[in-house]
């Protein structure tokens, strides 16, 4: 009987035991649903809000609510095919800003070193072609850091320019540069095997000694293209321009110094021009953007980025 009792007994302890085991393993199963609803749940209000960020970035008109407004274009870096900075998207931005009812003015902001003359001249035309067709809406270039060369280019075709008073300016020349290894390969024992079809082909060639007839065709070319810039930044700016040997020498000079030059108009910046001299500091910037799909992977590209930054921070690795 008593054997029978303490058999029970230790019956009854296994049971509490897988019981409580069984409890608990219930309980950790239940913490851990609740948790992956938690984080689905983040994960979705974290992707929802980048739909309603990215939705509000694309078509950033929406938001003028058929007030007018400033528009925007920005030309930023190399002006260049497949840059950021292309003819294309620049044109694109434009008309878009000139055909929008609620834009006041345009202001282009410019910070380029300048680039492709063709990209420069075909901004150049298009925005003349804009402000005939629109000749109630004013356009102004506003350089911030830098508006030199065929950025420059660019901005003589707006109403007025203005720039910061360091911003540098001008540099109104053409330049084409190489090296020549001529010397260097006659050293090294190296012989240069070039084969044409047309007697000036390999003109160019950094490995081929220089033939006079073919620097001073190169020349005329630069030339050409120069005086072509000039004739562009007289007609853009006419009467306002000052006389000065160095104008278009290719020099930059400082906002300061392009005010008393008459390459720009006033000093100040964009949000000054939009709002002393167009007088709307409500904005609407019609830079082009990439496309929807681009500008996502962009954007989670931003996001990982972020994370693992912030994680080598955290672990006192310091570049220097």
């Amino acid at each position: 009987m008593a054997d029978q009792e303490s058999t029970n007994s230790v019956s009854t302890k296994e049971w509490k035991l897988i019981e409580k085991t069984m409890l608990q393993m219930t309980a950790e199963q239940r913490r851990a649903r609740r948790w992956g609803i938690f984080f689905k749940l983040l994960t979705f209000v974290y992707l929802f809000s980048l739909l309603l960020i990215f939705k509000a970035e694309v078509d950033p008109k929406v938001h003028h609510g058929g007030e007018s407004f400033t528009a925007f274009v920005d030309v930023n870096g190399v002006i260049a095919a497949g840059e950021d900075a292309n003819a294309d998207d620049i044109v694109s931005g434009l008309r878009d800003a000139f055909d929008d009812p609620g834009t006041a003015a345009i202001i282009m902001r410019i910070n380029s070193p300048g680039g492709s003359p063709v990209q420069a001249g075909y901004v150049y035309d298009e925005i003349k072609r804009l402000r005939q067709l629109h000749p109630d809406t004013k356009l102004y270039a506003v350089i911030s850091d830098l508006g030199a060369s065929g950025a420059y280019y660019i901005a003589a075709a707006a109403d007025a320019i203005y720039a910061d008073k360091a911003s540098l300016v001008g540099s109104i020349g053409v330049v084409a540069s190489g090296f020549g290894f001529v010397e260097s390969m006659e050293k090294l024992g190296v012989e240069r095997r070039t084969y044409t079809a047309g007697e000036h082909k390999a003109f160019l060639d950094p490995f081929s000694p220089q033939r006079d007839q073919e620097v001073d065709f190169w020349q005329s070319v630069l030339n050409k293209t120069h005086q072509q810039f000039i004739g562009k930044v007289k007609e853009g700016r006419g009467d306002r321009l000052k006389e000065d040997p160095l104008m278009f020498s290719g020099l930059v000079w400082s906002g300061e110094q392009a005010l008393e030059l008459g390459l720009i108009d006033g000093l100040g910046s964009a949000g000054f021009v939009a709002r002393e001299i167009i007088g709307e500091e409500n904005t609407v910037d019609f830079t082009a953007q990439p496309d929807a799909f681009e500008k996502f992977v962009q954007r989670m590209g931003t996001v990982v980025g972020d994370v693992i930054v912030n994680r080598v921070a955290s672990s006192n690795l310091q570049l220097r």
